[in-house]
């Protein structure tokens, strides 16, 4: 059985371990508040490490789940109990394989790092995953089995993963206000915020369903519900018009380059 250390237990982290299969994996946690990760981990059905040291030295993978200006302090504290053995897995945000590589102090340590989002808070997040060249197929193979525990695993080019940020990261907020600006419409029209939230929302949903189950371009699907000189076409139109399209691209090309400001 393969063991799987968590360093930080977020919200993202307790999502991933609540999606693990527990028979499947040993799951070992530890924080920087003792008390605190053995009420988590009673809370979680796993062990908890009395600190970091010693969740390195029992796992074959240790997922880094701490914000990104912590990690290197974190790292530092574990170099000399790294192995080529042992593979680290990154989810934090904007330090590049490269990054880890050095923080590690290794010149073969495996690492992998992943990008989840938001949803994996309900099981259904988007992951984009890419490794170094000493990751092996097993190791690669597990490392995706944890996130596909919470959703879905796309395998991207590092340089592309500021690109994967912003449509993947960052979009679930426009896409709430975007619902919310459908919402107020219908508020504006005479329903019930709630209610007008619901039913956006339901739509969105199944919206997206339609399109991943259908494999149509989307813009096939807007074609299906505009009839010609109908209701649905004229707010096409009035999208369009008010550069809805391009409003969208430039919000997604905004996030990318703040990403680069920041780094």
């Amino acid at each position: 059985m393969q063991t799987i250390g968590f360093i930080g237990v977020g919200k993202m982290a307790t999502a991933i371990i609540s999606g693990l299969d527990k028979n499947k994996f040993e799951i070992i946690i530890s924080g920087h508040n003792l008390p605190k990760t053995k009420k988590q981990a009673e809370e979680l059905n796993v062990k908890a490490a009395e600190n970091h040291e010693e969740l390195v030295q029992q796992s074959d993978f240790i997922v880094l789940s701490v914000k990104p200006q912590v990690l290197p302090s974190v790292l530092s504290q574990l170099i000399n109990h790294l192995s080529k053995d042992k593979t680290l897995i990154s989810i934090a945000a904007g330090l590049t394989l490269s990054d880890l590589k050095h923080l590690a102090d290794s010149e073969n340590q495996p690492i992998i790092r992943v990008m989840p989002n938001i949803n994996a808070q309900i099981g259904q997040s988007t992951s984009a995953i890419v490794k170094n060249e000493f990751v092996d197929d097993s190791a690669d193979e597990i490392a995706q089995e944890i996130f596909k525990a919470v959703g879905s695993v796309h395998e991207i080019a590092e340089k592309d993963f500021s690109t994967f940020a912003a449509i993947a990261g960052s979009s679930p907020a426009f896409i709430y206000m975007f619902i919310d600006a459908m919402a107020r419409a219908g508020v504006l029209r005479g329903l019930p915020k709630d209610q007008a939230t619901a039913i956006v929302s339901e739509t969105v949903k199944a919206s997206a369903e339609m399109l991943l189950k259908s494999g149509e371009n989307p813009w096939s699907l807007v074609d299906k519900v505009s009839s010609p000189g109908g209701t649905t076409v004229a707010g096409v139109v009035s999208l369009e018009q008010n550069h809805f399209g391009g409003t969208v691209i430039d919000a997604i090309s905004a996030t990318i380059e703040r990403e680069k400001y920041l780094k």
